[in-house]
C-alpha cells in the first residue's frame, strides 16, 4: 500500500506502488526516495508514517515525521516549527547512541516539514504490559539498570526529553534493549518562541508533555533535568501496576501519587521509587547517577544480611553480631539510613581486613582491590553460574566471579555491573547486550567472544585479550583500554573515542568505529 501525506486527503490509501493518489492527486513517492507504507500516530502537531527508502539497497525501513499543528494560528505554527527543528538538532546530536534512534534526514517540501528517524521494530512499554502484564520487581531493577545511563547520557548532552512515558519506550525487536523515542518535546539550550496565551492554550497539550507523567514544575513550564527522572518513576509505577496516572489516586493535601499500597516489592525499591516522585524538586534525586548509586546498594544489602551469620570462621563473632544489629536494628530506615548503615559495616569490615592483612602470615584470597572486596557480595563458581543462568537468572551485579572458565557459555543480555572478572576465562562466550558498567575485567580472556551491544562504561579492561571480538555497537564510554589487545576486533559504531583506542593494541585487522579496517 501507498499512503498519502496530503493533511487534507479524503482518502489516503492507495495500491502498492502508484505514482499519485488516486483521490487527491499528490504525489505519493516524498522526495523521489521515501514511499510512506501506513500512518503510525497522530497528535501534538506531527504525524508520523512507516516508510520505505527506495534508494537504498533493500529498500529499509524508516519512520518519517510530518508537521502537522493542530492549530492554524501564526503563533502555532512557528512554535511548533520551532520544536521540530529543535527535535532534529535534538537528534542529531545525541542520535549516535545506540538507544536512541538515528536521524536520516530532514528537510522541507512544498512548505511541509519533514524529519526521517531509523525505525524502531519492538513493541513499547504499554503495548507490552497490556499484552503481558504487569513487571515484578527483578524486571523493574533491570529496566531502570538500562534506562538510567541512557538518561544520565541525555542529561549530560544539556537535553531535557520531558516526555518520558511506557509509550515512548520501545523493547528492539532485534536485541530486547530499551529504545527512547519521540524527542519532540525536548528542551534544550534553544530558546522557546514567546506567544500570547491563546497560542499557549492550543499548544500546551504539547509542548509541557504528558499529564500525570510530567512533575508540577514541568507543568509549570519549568523543567528541569530532575523531571525526567519523575516521569520515569512514574513509569516504574505503570510497570508495577498498569494503571496509568489518571487511575491513580493522589494525596489533595501534598499532591503526591498514592501509589505503595498497589504494589508488592522491597521496602528499598520503595524508597527509591518514592524519592524518584518527590512532588518538590528539591527533594528528588538530581542526576540519572543517584538513582543509580541508590539502587546499586540493595543487591549487596540483601546478601549481606543473608550471609553475615554464615562468614568463615576466622572473623570474630563479635563483628557479625554487630553487623547483624546494625541491619536489623533499623526496619523503618529510608534509603539514605539504609546507605549510611551499610557503608559504615563496610568501612569496618575493610579495616578490619586491612588490619588482618598486616599481620605475618595473612594471605589475600582474592585479586581485587580492597575497595573492590567491599563492594563484592558473592563469591560464585562457573557451574553454579552457568546453571542460574539456564534457569533464568539474568543478574550478577556485585558478584566475585574472578577466574572462572566460561569459556563459549552463553550469557547474553545479563548485568555484570561492577562485578569482578578478572583473569576470567570468556573465550567465544556469547555477552551479546549485557552490561559490565563499572566491572573490572583486567586480563580477562574475551577472545571471539560475542561484545555486540554490550555496555562497557567506566569498566577496567586494563590488559584485556579481545582479539576478534565483536564490539560493534559496543558503549566503551570511560572504559580503560590500556594495553587491552584489540586485533582484529570489531568496533563498528562502537562508542569509544580514539584516544582509548590509542592506549590499546591494534593491528590492520582491527575495524574501527566508521567500520573500517587500519591502524590509527
Amino acid at each position: 500500500m501507498s499512503y498519502c501525506l496530503n493533511p487534507i486527503c479524503p482518502n489516503p490509501e492507495n495500491i502498492a506502488f502508484s505514482q499519485r493518489c488516486a483521490a487527491c492527486g499528490s504525489q505519493l513517492l516524498l522526495r523521489d526516495r521515501y514511499r510512506v507504507m501506513k500512518l503510525l500516530g497522530q497528535g501534538g502537531f506531527g504525524a508520523t508514517f512507516l516508510a520505505h527508502d527506495q534508494i537504498l539497497p533493500g529498500e529499509p525501513s524508516c519512520v518519517i515525521k510530518q508537521l502537522r499543528p493542530s492549530g492554524t494560528s501564526p503563533q502555532v505554527l512557528q512554535m511548533a516549527r520551532e520544536l521540530f527543528e529543535r527535535e532534529a538538532k535534538t537528534l542529531g546530536r545525541i542520535g549516535n547512541h545506540p538507544q536512541i534512534p538515528r536521524l536520516l534526514d530532514f528537510f522541507e517540501e512544498k512548505e511541509q516539514f519533514y524529519l526521517v528517524q531509523e525505525y524502531i521494530s519492538g513493541s513499547t512499554l504499554q503495548q507490552e504490559v497490556k499484552l503481558n502484564g504487569t513487571f515484578g520487581e527483578t524486571g523493574v531493577k533491570q529496566f531502570l539498570s538500562e534506562t538510567l545511563p541512557l538518561l544520565q547520557y541525555i542529561h549530560e548532552h544539556k537535553v531535557i526529553h520531558r516526555d518520558i512515558k511506557p509509550a515512548n519506550l520501545i523493547r528492539r525487536s532485534q536485541d530486547a534493549r530499551m529504545v527512547l523515542i519521540d524527542f519532540g518535546a525536548v528542551k534544550n539550550q534553544v530558546t522557546q518562541v514567546a506567544a500570547n496565551q491563546s497560542a499557549h492554550t492550543a499548544f500546551t497539550a504539547y509542548a509541557i508533555g504528558t499529564p500525570g507523567f510530567a512533575p508540577p514544575e514541568q507543568m509549570a513550564m519549568r523543567p528541569v533535568y530532575a523531571s525526567d527522572i519523575y516521569a520515569l518513576g512514574v513509569t516504574c509505577i505503570y510497570l508495577l501496576t498498569g494503571k496509568t496516572p489518571k487511575d491513580l489516586e493522589y494525596n489533595p493535601t501534598t499532591g503526591e501519587v498514592m501509589w505503595e499500597h498497589l504494589v508488592h516489592v522491597s521496602d528499598h525499591l520503595i524508597g527509591v521509587l518514592r524519592k524518584m516522585l518527590e512532588v518538590s524538586v528539591r527533594s528528588r534525586y538530581q542526576t540519572a547517577k543517584d538513582v543509580l548509586k541508590a539502587l546499586e546498594i540493595e543487591p549487596y544489602l540483601e546478601s549481606l544480611a543473608q550471609g553475615l551469620l554464615v562468614k568463615s570462621d576466622k572473623e570474630p563473632t563479635s563483628n557479625r553480631v554487630e553487623d547483624s544489629v546494625l541491619l536489623t536494628s533499623h526496619p523503618s530506615v529510608g534509603a539514605t539510613g539504609v546507605a549510611q548503615v551499610a557503608a559504615a559495616i563496610r568501612a569496618r569490615r575493610a579495616k578490619d581486613a586491612a588490619a588482618k592483612s598486616s599481620l605475618p602470615n595473612s594471605h589475600s584470597h582474592t585479586h581485587a582491590s580492597p575497595t573492590s572486596q567491599s563492594k563484592v557480595i558473592r563469591r560464585l563458581d562457573s557451574e553454579t553460574l552457568i546453571k542460574a543462568y539456564q534457569k533464568g537468572r539474568r543478574d550478577f551485579a556485585l558478584h566475585n566471579l574472578n577466574l572462572l572458565n566460561l569459556q563459549g557459555v552463553d550469557l547474553s543480555d545479563t548485568n555484570f555491573h561492577s562485578a569482578q572478572l578478572q583473569n576470567a576465562n570468556l573465550q567465544g562466550a556469547n555477552l551479546h547486550n549485557s552490561d559490565f558498567g563499572k566491572a573490572s575485567l583486567t586480563r580477562a580472556n574475551l577472545r571471539d567472544a560475542n561484545l555486540s551491544k554490550a555496555y562497557f562504561n567506566q569498566a577496567d579492561l586494563e590488559g584485556a585479550d579481545l582479539r576478534g571480538a565483536d564490539l560493534s555497537h559496543a558503549y566503551l564510554s570511560n572504559a580503560n583500554l590500556r594495553g587491552a589487545n584489540l586485533c582484529g576486533a570489531n568496533l563498528t559504531g562502537a562508542k569509544i573515542t580514539d584516544e582509548q583506542i590509542a592506549l590499546a593494541k591494534t593491528n590492520w585487522m582491527t575495524i574501527r568505529p566508521n567500520g573500517k579496517r587500519g591502524l590509527l
